[in-house]
């Protein structure tokens, strides 16, 4: 929670104690990626980048420990597919888990963790996402149900995206969409729906069906 925590992080590296006690994260120094798109050339550097970036925006410790945590599995890439990290959104899950195992990491640290791991990609992307894709995805981060915690993970993509050299002041416009987008898939009446359903079974479909369509009519609109 300093204004500068990659400070830290570094001194641990220097003394070998991070190696120790966080192993996951140690083990993204030289891990290349590339250049074209991050121009610091390591997943290690990187991922301090995005955590000086997230305490720039002030975010909350969840925040920043997922900041600290979302590229992981690039650590777990296999040589003959550097410097691309093909997969690293879903590989990144088992070491954030052992990680917060270890550490004991609070509840919302390791589930915004896993979050942002998972769909950060996503999210970067947010613009060519079908409208079904784009509800599956507000689905999958509960982001009607807690607003609150999707835009911390907007934020951490925020970090993510600023995380690179040279990209530091970088506008985002993907939070700002997908938050209009999620304000779209809440405004339909879910209520309203299922008492129009004469096959019960089939209220979670509809409602869905619902959001995609409000999606799609908001992107129209864009």
């Amino acid at each position: 929670m300093e204004n500068h925590p990659a400070r830290m992080f570094e001194a641990l590296r220097e003394c070998g104690a991070l190696a120790r006690i966080a192993p996951e994260i140690d083990a993204l120094f030289g891990v290349p990626e590339r250049l074209d798109y991050h121009p610091e050339g390591d997943s290690g550097s990187h991922t301090l980048l995005v955590l000086e970036a997230a305490a720039r925006l002030g975010l909350p410790l969840a925040a920043r420990f997922a900041a600290l945590c979302h590229d992981l599995g690039k650590a777990l890439t296999p040589a003959d597919q550097l410097p691309r990290h093909i997969g690293h959104d879903l590989r990144g899950q088992e070491p954030i888990t052992g990680l917060c195992e270890r550490w004991r990491a609070p509840v919302e640290c390791r589930e915004l963790a896993i979050l942002a791991s998972r769909e950060h990609i996503l999210i970067h992307r947010a613009r060519e996402l079908r409208d079904a894709t784009a509800a599956d995805l507000l689905q999958r981060c509960d982001a009607l149900r807690r607003p609150e915690r999707f835009d911390q993970l907007l934020e951490v993509c925020r970090s993510d995206a600023h995380g690179r050299l040279g990209h530091e002041d970088d506008a985002y416009p993907q939070a700002a969409y997908l938050q209009t987008l999620r304000d779209a898939a809440a405004g339909i009446d879910a209520g309203a729906i299922a008492k129009a359903c004469a096959d019960k079974s089939r209220i979670a479909e509809a409602v869905q069906q619902a959001r995609i369509e409000a999606i799609r009519a908001v992107k129209e609109r864009l």
